[in-house]
């Protein structure tokens, strides 16, 4: 029972199986804080450095704007128009700005859990509508946690938003005494300010936030010991099935072996545990080579074959042991047994022709071998 609690507890890191299975999901880290740092800290920066310019283009379009003759002001049909002229002149003085922020919403949640792109994630999840499962999540940990930092940034905004007050309320207060071109640079300046200032507190919350969402997906992607056994089952292959695989492998090798030895020339035995098939083409071979080999049973079965197919079968157990040992099937005899499998060669083709001409058959040789 303790060993059966060990297995389902979720205690061994993600696999990269199991992480590349969540980013195909779209299950990946996530910073809402981060974005929001990044978000207000760009905005800032650009408003920091292209406020001037962009005070004096609007000053410039409220000029134009509010610069209208009493005939213009009466006819209904000049205004539309006139309307539509200045809010795109006024997007085309913020583009600049507007394109910043994007580029900023876009990038900063790259560098926590880079791109992915997934279609599950766009699948509606039905589960979600269950009023049950919605009071569990209102409830639990992370919607404590969630509401913990909401709070926290509340406080930290709040308490940043009274201290720039405080700190350039005889500015603002002063703002309606300058000219108009003046206070509109001024403004933007100030807002600048206040939006560095804010984001230096994001920039706390988001220094706990990145963490805490890296732990919490790692945690969330867990594993148990008999989840990962059962992936590598998955990937690798069970055990039966690849010995099954293995088993049939080997008797499709044995068959095409088999289906070799009347093919061989000799058939060197131990007599009875090993039995190796040699076959030679002086025409196309370097080296006599190995055609089918085995022990015991396998070894019976070669020299059956070989009866029901003339094929010589010589006994020479150095030379089969040998041969069986450091030849695999395709492969030439190694140069140290040259002369014994000459030896064996010449005798056998010499019974074959003694045997087609009536001729006595030759004495048979003595073949020695280092084992």
């Amino acid at each position: 029972m303790a060993e059966n609690d060990d297995a389902q507890e979720k205690s061994e890191s993600a696999t990269p199986k199991r992480l590349e299975e969540a980013r195909r999901k779209g299950q990946i880290p996530r910073s809402r804080d981060l974005s929001a740092a990044a978000v207000t800290m760009s905005a800032a920066a650009a408003l920091y450095m292209m406020g001037d310019s962009i005070a004096g283009k609007l000053y410039t379009l409220m000029q134009r704007c509010f610069s209208l003759t009493r005939e213009q002001a009466l006819d209904p049909a000049q205004m539309a128009p006139a309307f539509a002229s200045a809010a795109i002149d006024g997007l085309k003085i913020c583009a600049p700005v507007l394109g910043i922020i994007c580029l900023a919403a876009v990038l900063a949640p790259l560098a926590l859990g880079g791109w992915s792109f997934s279609t599950e994630a766009l699948m509606p999840q039905f589960n979600r509508l269950n009023p049950l499962s919605g009071v569990k999540r209102m409830f639990s940990t992370r919607a404590v946690v969630e509401l913990v930092k909401a709070l926290a940034k509340f406080g930290v905004v709040g308490l940043v938003a009274v201290l720039v007050l405080w700190n350039d309320a005889s500015t603002l207060l002063h703002l309606g005494q300058e000219p108009l071109d003046i206070a509109i640079a001024h403004t933007i300046s100030l807002a600048g300010k206040a939006l560095i200032a804010i984001t230096a507190g994001l920039l706390i919350i988001a220094g706990i936030d990145v963490p805490y969402q890296l732990w919490s997906h790692a945690k969330q992607l867990k594993m148990s010991r008999q989840e990962i056994r059962e992936e590598h089952k998955e990937s690798e292959g069970s055990p039966e099935v690849k010995g099954r695989i293995r088993q049939l492998q080997q008797q499709f090798a044995r068959q095409r072996m088999m289906q070799d030895v009347p093919k061989a020339d000799v058939i060197v035995t131990n007599p009875t545990h090993f039995a190796v098939a040699l076959r030679y083409d002086e025409k196309r071979m370097r080296a006599p080579i190995v055609v089918a080999k085995g022990v015991d049973l396998v070894a019976a079965r070669i020299r059956e074959i070989a009866t029901e197919h003339n094929v010589p079968i010589f006994e020479a157990p150095p030379l089969a042991r040998v041969l069986y040992r450091n030849v695999d099937i395709g492969g030439e005899i190694p140069s140290a047994v040259y002369q014994a499998v000459a030896q064996v060669l010449t005798y056998v083709f010499q019974l074959r022709v003694a045997s087609r001409s009536g001729f006595q058959p030759p004495p048979r040789p003595d073949v020695t071998v280092e084992e």
